[in-house]
């Protein structure tokens, strides 16, 4: 799941969050770690112009500051960036970053990757908005340099140009996997050639199975080979019967009911799903997420 708290989108926060705070992701995270979820995710923005600022919040904490954080707390959850905007930044700072999260985490990193798209963010940064697409591109070869098993990487491109500098501590995991987010076709084509995974944005079920027969032939085509995860970011999920308005698209119902419908993502070619839980509280979010862990999960 991606934690809630950490950013405050009106596409998905609840109201419960405006006076949340560390305390609660740490519950939070506890309780996912407790019921046996697979990752904990977290979102990344640098700054939010004020055009986007009603509908995004301002609300986004780091994503290496909070899963660090939540690694402290946790045991055997892993941490993923949904997504980390990579391009904002110089390839050697981010491995830096993520290399050291997975090695205080005891190789509990998941790196998702996104090219971004708030122009003014870019702007500020000095990084060209329009050529994000080729940057993120580059930005990949280089993190697999950097994040892979030498303490002196080399990558020599277009963009970023390195070698000689060590770089300590090393990820503990010998390939730390990359999950690219997004769902347009170049999103789509760069998570099949690049990724060991793919992280979708938004495509509803009926648009996913054309999605992954894609991302299959692309890979088939470049004859890539290695594991690839599928994921999916489900309807928003009530465990049970509410009794309180939790919106038309909210699958519910008992743990049986619930289970069948998301096995047709199974049976689309899914390997993870992301879920969310509609909540007025964190006690109602991590009752929920123990109701998942204990009654749904096992059923899938």
């Amino acid at each position: 799941m991606q934690l809630p708290v950490q950013s405050h989108s009106t596409l998905y926060a609840e109201g419960w969050e405006a006076e949340a705070g560390p305390d609660d992701l740490l519950e939070i995270a506890r309780a996912a770690d407790r019921a046996g979820f697979d990752y904990l995710a977290s979102c990344d923005h640098v700054g939010i112009p004020r055009r986007l600022a009603a509908a995004m919040s301002t609300v986004w904490y780091d994503p290496v500051a909070t899963l660090a954080f939540l690694a402290a707390a946790t045991e055997r959850v892993r941490l993923l960036s949904h997504v980390a905007i990579v391009g904002l930044r110089h390839p050697l700072l981010t491995a830096k970053q993520y290399a050291t999260l997975d090695h205080l985490s005891g190789g509990r990193l998941i790196l998702g990757v996104g090219a971004g798209h708030v122009q003014e963010e870019f702007e500020a940064l000095g990084v060209d908005f329009r050529q994000r697409g080729p940057v993120l591109d580059e930005c990949l070869d280089a993190l697999r340099a950097a994040l892979g098993p030498d303490e002196f990487p080399e990558h020599h491109g277009k963009l970023y140009d390195f070698e000689g500098l060590g770089q300590r501590p090393r990820p503990v995991q010998d390939r730390v996997p990359v999950w690219v987010g997004g769902s347009s076709p170049a999103a789509v084509r760069r998570a099949a050639l690049k990724g060991d995974g793919w992280l979708p944005q938004g495509d509803p079920r009926d648009r996913l199975p054309a999605q992954i027969a894609r991302i299959r032939k692309l890979r088939e085509e470049a004859r890539v080979q290695g594991p690839f995860t599928v994921g999916a970011i489900v309807e928003p999920l009530y465990v049970g019967t509410p009794r309180w308005e939790v919106g038309r698209r909210t699958l519910t119902g008992g743990p049986q009911e619930l289970a069948e419908s998301l096995r047709a993502y199974r049976a689309m070619g899914v390997h993870q799903i992301q879920v969310r839980f509609r909540s007025r509280s964190r006690g109602e979010l991590t009752d929920q997420i123990a109701a998942f862990g204990a009654e749904v999960a096992p059923e899938l």
